[in-house]
């Protein structure tokens, strides 16, 4: 039996694994990717485990974060979570086969809280901290509303005449987030089969929804792709036409979402940003900053080199 397959039947026994490290996540957002796990047992049994992307560039290969997927790195039972000395055993046994896979560089994010950050950096990582943007409380949406900025109270007047709408196909989601990123001079960054397959291994498992903000005529002024697992709903992907910014369609797609998160009994996720102007936005619906951490390593420095060089190209040719 395979590792991955392995790791299937793991997580299955496991009360709970984030989504961006289920099994079924993977095989959606590294499809026509290679992805496999590292695990570490003891006594016969798992106690830790790293699904990862590796990714092949020339002749380097490398391990980084699929696309719209926020948290990843090391995960270990909660028995070993609760102590510390033996999640740094479980992170110097990963250590020491990620060292084994004959990688250029190493890049993982890790989950809010993870003690294997601390781990990982004693084992000479690199880690650097990034925030996200949580809702922890949705029990009484009054005092939830109650504690948005005035500015998300004003916005959220102003799209009194508009409405949510459940279950945008999929298809119109993509092709409205297309137009509303070309309306800024903008690219999109996934393409549709990507998000065609994410929603399909999401939806068969009743994992995801696409919720828009639409006016009188069915005509949607904002939008965004949710997903959720058994802690945390994530505002995966939001889209916002710079036509109506002024119509607060944005504040009041943050409400429904947060309704939704509500509804299915989870806490809300920003998904993270850190970007100013966008983790600005975050902060103004009265959410709390949560921080994680990325990890990584360079195991040829030649290849930051060669990442700088594309990057150069890129940005000769933009």
């Amino acid at each position: 039996m395979s590792n991955k397959e392995r790791y299937s039947e793991w997580v299955a026994a496991q009360e709970y694994v984030p989504i961006f490290m289920q099994p079924w996540w993977m095989d959606a957002v590294c499809a026509g990717k290679e992805w496999d796990v590292l695990l570490v047992e003891q006594e016969g049994e798992i106690v830790g485990a790293m699904p990862y992307l590796l990714r092949k560039r020339a002749w380097f290969r490398y391990i980084v974060m699929p696309q719209q997927t926020q948290i990843g790195g090391i995960w270990v039972t909660p028995e070993i979570t609760a102590d510390r000395w033996k999640t740094a055993e479980v992170c110097r046994l990963i250590k020491e086969q990620i060292d084994g896979l004959g990688i250029a560089y190493y890049y993982q994010q890790y989950l809010p809280g993870s003690l294997c950050v601390d781990a990982m950096r004693a084992l000479g990582f690199k880690t650097k901290e990034r925030v996200t943007y949580r809702m922890e409380n949705l029990s009484n949406l009054d005092e939830v509303v109650a504690g948005f900025s005035k500015n998300k109270k004003r916005q959220l007047q102003k799209a009194l005449s508009l409405h949510a709408e459940h279950g945008m196909e999929i298809e119109d989601f993509y092709r409205f987030h297309v137009r509303c990123l070309a309306e800024k001079k903008r690219k999109i960054s996934y393409s549709r089969e990507f998000l065609l397959v994410l929603e399909r291994k999401a939806r068969r498992l009743g994992q995801c929804e696409v919720l828009s903000i639409c006016n009188a005529d069915g005509v949607p002024y904002a939008a965004a792709f949710l997903v959720w697992d058994k802690h945390y709903m994530y505002y995966l992907i939001p889209a916002y036409d710079p036509a109506f910014g002024e119509s607060g369609a944005g504040a009041l797609l943050a409400l429904e979402a947060m309704k939704l998160a509500r509804e299915k009994q989870v806490q809300f996720d920003f998904e993270g940003s850190m970007e100013r102007g966008t983790a600005k936005h975050y902060k103004q619906f009265g959410s709390v900053p949560a921080t994680y951490y990325s990890v990584e390593k360079y195991y040829k420095p030649i290849f930051r080199i060669a990442i700088w060089l594309q990057k150069l190209r890129e940005l000769k040719f933009h």
